[in-house]
């Protein structure tokens, strides 16, 4: 039985998935390496890269019109910048991906090679005479190059530079460099130069740069659907507009969802079961509270100061931002935000990531009695939970803003985490946030008996007037209410102004906006 992969390279015949070459412009790619390119093919971490290229070898070795290896280089990373040590392992992978290949002239010459030329010539040797030997044009398939840092990477991308000029008789006819980034993006430090060299200045040879997109929503059903096929068991249409939304195609996570709702929920094991929107919103959260290695390296992510400066004013939604291009383009290369505009978090599971980790010690450290909040007919009552978080806001914001990493969206992130506590008892929480918003948009779901209850919580921060800023939350508030279909709506204003006395920013009032909708209002 086939099943939805979540680890290592796919293998058609006990994974469901689409055919990784049909997810590149082949045309494109053939077209690089009968001209002798070298490339860069990108995307993020576990998209289907390795899968592309392993399709792409074996198609290249059937054609039989060039001699194409395969070799993985992350077994370096852990030489860091000993250039020597890096050489050695790269070599002896490589001639024992092309032994596993039938070829074993580099498995006889490599060692000696390196023993006499040294590690910054060995490779660029190597390949020399690889080439001249191979009775077809070699092509040479080179995974998370990115893994190398610093001297390592440099000498590895200048011996591949120096014997440019020599292909296709006495160097590789094309190389690939496969990554998260592309390599123009790189800025190497270099201890022994003791400068920062660009990856674009040291490997400016490269053609072209391919990046290896998400899945498109037609390719996400076609997956569910080899499932379907192959056990009879179906999903709700729900259900695949759920994992659709949720996931906005990105492989992983479409599979992680698809894996956790047929084969690890004992109820889905049960193939005469069709798959709901309830089972996949579960599955959504066991993958995020078991902090899955995907998630949990996004989430480490969030500690690099050029991704705060990205993130920090989506969380905020305010105008306000100091990242610079090569921080864009860094953040969206790891596949947190989106790769188009307008400027978001890439999809609804990593925006959901976001704020718990930034927010994992406040939630933590905040003792709410759940019970306190759920009515008798066992509704939430969100007017004493917002009641409770004005109190604790006004005596240990100061204290827990200061704590967090991401400062300028702090009042944001503290009732985030407040919520969280409280409501992931028994509903879930949906945030949407974005630059330039002047405001973050929280959905509460709530389960109630059969029904599910919906009540929007909206947060500004005063930028204008205090009337002002009600007037445009109000609207904003009932326009986001109308989109969920939520029955009640609660605006809260947070005032950052220094100087301001708590008696002066706290209040609650019922307003009533342009559209005779009433909604609570709340300052902070």
């Amino acid at each position: 039985m086939r099943f939805f992969n979540t680890a290592g390279p796919i293998k058609p015949e006990r994974h469901y998935c689409i055919p990784p070459l049909e997810r590149l412009n082949m045309d494109e790619v053939f077209a690089l390496i009968r001209d002798e390119k070298y490339f860069v093919l990108h995307a993020p971490r576990q998209t289907g890269k390795t899968s592309a290229l392993l399709a792409l070898r074996d198609l290249l070795n059937v054609q039989d019109t060039y001699h194409c290896v395969y070799v993985n280089v992350e077994g370096g990373q852990a030489a860091r910048e000993d250039v020597e040590l890096v050489t050695r392992t790269f070599l002896g992978e490589l001639a024992s991906r092309a032994r596993s290949e039938g070829d074993e002239f580099l498995d006889e010459i490599w060692f000696d090679i390196l023993a006499k030329y040294g590690p910054h010539v060995a490779l660029r040797e190597a390949l020399t005479r690889w080439a001249q030997a191979a009775p077809k044009p070699l092509v040479l398939l080179i995974d998370e190059i990115d893994s190398l840092i610093g001297d390592s990477l440099l000498s590895v991308l200048r011996q591949l530079r120096a014997g440019y000029d020599r292909r296709p008789e006495d160097f590789p006819q094309s190389v690939v460099l496969c990554g998260v980034r592309d390599v123009r993006d790189y800025r190497i430090q270099s201890t022994a130069e003791n400068a920062i060299i660009a990856g674009g200045s040291a490997f400016n040879i490269r053609a072209e740069s391919l990046r290896l997109g998400d899945f498109s929503q037609d390719e996400v059903f076609d997956l569910i659907a080899q499932h379907t096929a192959e056990t009879g068991q179906a999903f709700t249409a729900e259900a695949l507009e759920t994992i659709w939304t949720q996931t906005r195609g990105q492989p992983w996570l479409v599979n992680a969802l698809a894996y956790e709702a047929c084969f690890k929920n004992k109820t889905g094991q049960d193939r005469s079961q069709p798959i709901t929107d309830k089972a996949i919103c579960d599955a959504r959260e066991q993958l995020i509270l078991r902090r899955e290695i995907h998630l949990d390296q996004l989430a480490d992510k969030l500690q690099e100061k050029r991704v705060q400066r990205v993130i920090e004013p989506l969380l905020s939604g305010g105008e306000d931002s100091d990242f610079s291009t090569r921080d864009l383009e860094y953040v969206r290369d790891l596949g947190l935000i989106a790769s188009e505009d307008p400027l978001r978090i890439a999809n609804p599971i990593y925006a959901e990531i976001v704020p718990r980790e930034l927010t994992y010690a406040a939630q933590v450290g905040i003792n709410e009695d759940t019970a306190w909040y759920v009515n008798a007919d066992g509704s939430l009552n969100v007017v004493k939970l917002m009641t409770a978080f004005q109190t604790f806001f006004r005596e240990h914001s100061e204290h827990w803003v200061a704590r967090f990493q991401y400062q300028e969206a702090g009042p944001q992130l503290l009732l985030q985490a407040f919520l969280q506590r409280i409501v992931n008892s028994g509903g879930r929480i949906e945030r949407e946030y974005g630059l330039g918003r002047m405001r973050t948009d929280l959905l509460i779901v709530w389960p109630q008996g059969d029904q599910t209850r919906k009540v929007v919580i909206e947060c500004k921060l005063l930028h204008k007037s205090l009337d002002q800023t009600i007037v445009d939350g109000l609207d904003q508030t009932v326009e986001y209410m109308d989109r969920c279909d939520a029955e009640a709506g609660h605006l809260v204003v947070f005032d950052r102004r220094e100087g301001r006395r708590w008696a002066d920013k706290v209040f609650h009032d019922r307003r009533t906006s342009s559209s005779g909708i009433e909604i609570e209002v709340w300052g902070m």
